[in-house]
């Protein structure tokens, strides 16, 4: 078998509009978090679109499923659609901590994702061929998240 290997796509600051809470759903407490711009740098450089949301359910124990869709346009015009699910969990106390909004080590916590890009643009046109992979920070009002492509 081939073993997979990762290398850095880029690098996302992703800037979160307030919380809305929506209050417990079916697997645990719901909320939608607004996405309202940011920065995208590393082999594509661009800005994050006005536009999409993080759905969040938390668990139980504390971990939080991730749910986002958002877009960004590269400096050369393309539009590129993001669609990254994931986890986040920890020691309660780390969690506590993000939820109060603290800048927390990373190291702290596990923050992973699974990305799929897809664009009609025909110069970016391998990013829909292409498995991603992210690690990510929460910050109070952003998420740092990087992305690696997976070969």
């Amino acid at each position: 078998m081939i073993i997979p290997q990762l290398t850095h796509f880029c690098d996302l600051t992703v800037e979160l509009g307030p919380v809305r809470e929506m209050g417990h759903g079916r697997n645990g407490a719901r909320r939608i978090i607004p996405i309202i711009g940011g920065t995208v740098t590393g082999k594509v450089n661009g800005t994050v679109l006005t536009l999409g949301a993080d759905w969040q359910t938390t668990l139980a124990d504390g971990t939080t499923d991730i749910d986002t869709r958002y877009a960004f346009e590269t400096e050369d015009g393309a539009v590129i659609e993001i669609i990254n699910k994931g986890t986040r969990y920890g020691p309660p106390h780390v969690l506590a901590a993000l939820a109060r909004g603290e800048d927390v080590d990373p190291a702290l916590y596990t923050f992973r994702t699974a990305a799929r890009l897809e664009t009609g643009d025909a110069r970016y046109d391998w990013v829909n061929r292409t498995i991603f992979v992210g690690t990510g920070k929460r910050l109070a009002s952003a998420v740092l998240i990087s992305l690696f492509s997976v070969h």
